[in-house]
């Protein structure tokens, strides 16, 4: 496959500190400790819960289930400086009055909801949206195409984030035999146009396409129909999702090639390891707007394992298919 992703299990436990009074007093700080001490509790609450929901998972020590959840603490610890860079483009878009648009696209189960998540954690409510629109009503299926997207769309000093967006006349429907052939090629031809617009008129837009091996696909898709806490994340859709991978390889492969673009290009975000996904997400994201930066020591440059230029993409994907016949992934 050409989505050779960083291996998803999780690093190993020996060089996580022992307990959360280890981590806290090497940062020196007798308040944050007490912080720390809580959100640990609620990381153990809340896998204590996951556990539970699992009865064929063999059952964890004590200690390994604290080593667990510190684990998982000290990644979403690792976010928050990123986080709270995104406060401050916030707060640069609301001043300058520019509009923002992120688009998440990807195969099912490919970690963009929980990106989204984390991105929008410590943000300013007032001033973003999530928009995640179901199947279209029958007045929408007389509409333009993109009346509905529009309506969303972010006033000055907002950003609106797209979980699924107008791409999904380019990989769902398409796939699934929800949009004519027509309907299709003219998507197909006029988005370029359109997006040109939108960003010739003062809006960002970031265009991540979330990248999952076949393989972790499977895996997560298993352990949604195991976990009660995660079924409800499953659908109709979701579960054709692996006999129809060759089907989606080949309309993300035309994706690519006709709407990777130099006004609005794609990045692909390598999301077999979640933690990594979502960190470098928030650099691309942080990239694309130049406000000035809360803290210039952090590092800024996405990972190339993990972010990969749409036009790089495609190149991976046409070797592919000289050496072997076919797209892999």
């Amino acid at each position: 496959m050409i989505e050779n992703q960083p291996d998803s299990e999780t690093p190993q436990l020996e060089a996580v500190p022992d307990n959360i009074e280890q981590l806290a007093v090497a940062r020196g700080n007798r308040l944050r400790q007490a912080e720390l001490k809580l959100e640990l509790e609620q990381e153990l609450d809340a896998l204590e819960q996951e556990l539970e929901a699992e009865p064929d998972q063999a059952p964890l020590s004590l200690k390994a289930m604290k080593k667990k959840a510190l684990q998982r603490f000290l990644r979403e610890e690792e976010l928050k400086p990123f986080q709270a860079e995104l406060i401050r483009m916030q707060q640069h878009l609301e001043k300058s009055g520019n509009r923002m648009i992120i688009l998440f696209e990807g195969r099912d189960a490919a970690g963009k909801g929980g990106t989204i998540r984390r991105v929008t954690r410590y943000m300013n409510e007032k001033h973003y949206r999530v928009v995640a629109l179901g199947k279209p009503t029958e007045h929408e299926k007389t509409q333009w195409y993109f009346q509905k997207y529009i309506q969303q769309f972010p006033r000055g000093g907002e950003v609106v984030l797209f979980d699924r967006s107008w791409y999904n006349r380019a990989m769902v429907e398409p796939v699934f035999g929800f949009c004519s052939e027509r309907e299709y090629k003219n998507f197909m031809r006029g988005v370029s146009g359109f997006e040109k617009d939108l960003v010739r008129q003062g809006t960002f837009l970031v265009k991540l396409y979330f990248s999952v091996t076949k393989e972790e696909q499977e895996r997560r898709f298993d352990r949604r129909k195991s976990d009660p806490l995660r079924q409800w994340k499953l659908s109709e859709v979701d579960l054709q999702a692996q006999e129809r991978w060759d089907d989606f390889t080949n309309v993300k492969y035309e994706m690519l090639k006709k709407t990777h673009t130099t006004h609005a290009p794609w990045k692909i975000i390598r999301s077999n390891d979640k933690h990594l996904a979502r960190l470098n997400a928030m650099k691309a994201i942080l990239n694309s707007v130049p406000y000035e930066r809360l803290d210039e020591d952090l590092d800024f440059v996405p990972d190339s394992n993990i972010v990969i230029s749409g036009a790089r993409e495609l190149e991976k994907m046409e070797a592919q298919r000289l050496r072997s016949g076919k797209f892999l992934a």
